[in-house]
């Protein structure tokens, strides 16, 4: 296969890698690994997928990028695959897995042990594996699932194939000790080092390794040595950098199979026989996988989400005799709901677990009711946090995670672009990532710059996921709901400053409790305020479209101007309800576009753009913006903090502006 593809690198155009010099310890692996096991195979691991019965024919149209290639329908490069077959390992959908599958693949693991714990359907002698590459093993993400293997004590094989090269970069440029020597440093992983150039040694021991790992069901980590014996990628040629490809020959695992074979009987007449069968069968099938049909423009927009089952409001928001209830406990209570009615809810994150509920209280009792193995504090690791929820969803678990801090979200965003975004849409389907990620967010007063940011604007133009930003705690309950039950990645903003309604000016955050059926569906806006009939009618009437803490200013600004000010509160920012904001302009033919965040280049000046383009015949003035102040971060000196947000009256200058136009 290797040498078909370097013949016809004019077809072969699409960037691959292949196993040359791998292929005995891929092929040891698959040998071993059963229908109800995962594996997380890397980028060069094209023998190991055929080792669990994926056809040539198969990788050759993922290679060529055809629109029947089983994993991604052409959009994803060759050996990156994702399976869900009956009779062969499951794979889930990972990046280009230089270090980022470690995460995902180790939350697979914790989704099986979880599911074990709680007497919810698996095999009890499933395992994991990840396939990394030993270059992969410096990156800082791939210690974060090793600490969490071991302080779980996870059922997960970390295979380290090491060929001594990154790219250009060899060993000793890249690491001070190799991936085994660095294992040992996690207590509680054992570490194995094998020959991975010998088929015989690599399936023997791997025999016994995995044995033990479906018994005790603990992490191990397994260094194998390779040689590289083909180009990094076809576009990276060894030839362009490499000096040792004679002495990585000696390590080829092709003529020590072939030598092996010969000394047991089989004479070298049957072994060209073989070989040449082989050609003449791979050239057979590339040819096939040439002649194959394209992917089809049509398709490019499938499986970017998933249907949700939540298209309408449904149950009471206000229902006769119910409590006032406060932000933060509309969601600690829609929470002890869902985990009460579903064993595979869980939730995890720094801080949430018994001792103290969360730094706002928002888990507070939920351990005690459900576990310290349903709610778990989880070590300072964004990463993961993100990361593992792909992991436990692939499974059938519904993680429910929370960032601390909007400002901590960062280390995060790596697992959410590359692993959780995409994994629906490069799967065609077969994983998209069921999890809702909760982040508190927002100015309340003296919270300093790493306790008050608001990040929406950077997380928005990520395909793949939905975005909620509540705003009353009928909302924050309704929403919450409907996330859980979204088969999507949903990234939940939830304002400090509305938690309790302790800012001035935010009482009405506080709402009767919705009952427990109450869903708000994601990308449905809501009338926050309402304009008289007369000031419509006169064109004495201006819309401010907000979300978050904005609705409570514009709330403060309006009564300045009784009757004439709409309010739309648009609940989730993705998918963004553009009809309802189309709607505004139309009824109003003026509009302020109001946010917490710093204002240029944010989503409030996105939506005023749509605005200008969409409904420019229907505009009586120009759309109006307004932020907070376009400095890096939020001052901790309160009066400060205070110049630079938003109030409510710096937006009735802005709307006493638009009613003057």
């Amino acid at each position: 296969m290797a040498a078909i593809y370097d013949e016809n690198r004019q077809i072969t155009k699409y960037v691959h890698s292949t196993s040359k010099g791998h292929e005995a310890i891929q092929l040891a692996l698959a040998y071993h690994l059963t229908p109800s096991d995962w594996v997380a195979p890397y980028y060069r691991d094209e023998s190991l997928l055929l080792g669990i019965g994926m056809q040539p024919y198969e990788l050759m149209l993922q290679l060529l990028a055809k629109r029947d290639d089983p994993f991604s329908g052409g959009r994803s490069y060759y050996s990156h695959p994702s399976l869900n077959r009956d009779d062969m390992p499951k794979i889930a959908h990972q990046s280009s897995a230089t270090g980022m599958q470690a995460i995902p693949t180790t939350g697979i693991a914790h989704g099986l042990k979880y599911r074990k714990e709680q007497g919810l359907p698996v095999d009890m002698d499933s395992i994991v594996v990840c396939s990394i590459g030993d270059g992969s093993m410096t990156e800082g993400e791939v210690s974060e699932a090793l600490q969490m293997a071991v302080l779980h004590q996870l059922p997960i094989m970390y295979l380290v194939q090491d060929n001594d090269w990154g790219i250009s970069a060899s060993g000793d440029e890249m690491r001070a000790m190799n991936a085994a020597e660095f294992a040992k440093g996690f207590k509680g992983m054992t570490v194995h080092k094998i020959d991975g150039t010998s088929f015989s040694e690599c399936y023997e021991e791997l025999g016994k390794i995995i044995k033990t790992l479906r018994k005790e069901q603990k992490p191990v980590l397994v260094h194998a040595k390779v040689p590289l014996l083909g180009h990094h990628t076809s576009g990276v040629r060894s030839e362009w950098y490499r000096d040792d490809l004679e002495e990585d020959m000696l390590m080829d695992p092709y003529p020590k199979l072939r030598d092996a074979l010969s000394k047991s009987g089989v004479t070298d007449e049957e072994l060209d026989a073989m070989a040449m069968e082989a050609r003449a069968f791979i050239e057979g099938e590339f040819q096939r996988a040439v002649e194959a049909p394209e992917a089809e423009a049509h398709q490019l927009t499938e499986h970017v989400l998933a249907p949700t089952p939540v298209t309408e409001e449904t149950g009471e928001r206000a229902p006769a005799g119910a409590e006032t209830v406060i932000m933060v406990d509309a969601a600690l209570h829609a929470m002890d709901e869902i985990m009460r009615k579903h064993p595979e809810a869980l939730l995890y994150g720094q801080d949430v677990g018994k001792r103290l509920g969360g730094v706002f209280r928002e888990a507070a009792t939920l351990a005690d009711k459900y576990g310290n193995d349903r709610v778990f504090n989880t070590p300072i690791q964004e990463a993961y946090i993100v990361g593992s929820t792909a992991g436990f969803s692939a499974v059938g678990c519904k993680p429910v995670v929370e960032i601390q801090f909007a400002d901590y979200i960062w280390p995060g965003v790596n697992q959410l672009v590359t692993e959780l975004s995409k994994s629906g849409y490069l799967s065609q389907g077969k994983y998209h990532v069921q999890s809702v990620i909760r982040i508190p967010t927002g100015a309340y007063g003296g919270g300093g710059p790493y306790h008050s940011g608001t990040v929406e604007s950077s997380i928005l133009p990520i395909k793949g996921i939905k975005i909620v930003y509540p705003s009353n705690a009928a909302d924050m309950k309704g929403l919450m709901k409907a996330a859980f039950y979204d088969p999507n990645p949903v990234v939940m903003f939830e304002h400090k400053g509305l938690y309790w309604s302790k800012v001035p000016g935010t009482e009405e955050a506080k709402t009767i409790e919705p009952s427990e059926d109450y869903m708000v569906p994601l990308g449905k806006a809501r009338i926050a305020l309402e304009a008289s009939q007369d000031a419509v009618e006169n064109g004495e009437s201006v819309s401010v479209i907000t979300y978050g803490m904005g609705v409570y200013w514009a709330k403060a600004a309006a009564k300045k101007f009784p009757g004439q000010i709409e309010i739309l509160d648009l609940r989730t920012l993705s998918p963004c309800d553009d009809e309802a904001i189309y709607d505004q302009v139309k009824k109003h033919n003026k509009v302020l576009v109001l946010t917490e965040e710093t204002l240029t280049n944010s989503f409030a000046e996105a939506i005023a753009g749509r605005i200008g383009r969409e409904c420019f015949q229907w505009l009586d003035a120009p759309v109006q913006t307004l932020g907070s102040v376009d400095v890096p971060a939020v001052p901790l000196n309160m009066g400060q903090e205070k110049v630079m947000l938003p109030n409510g009256d710096k937006v009735a200058d802005k709307l006493q502006w638009l009613l003057e136009y």
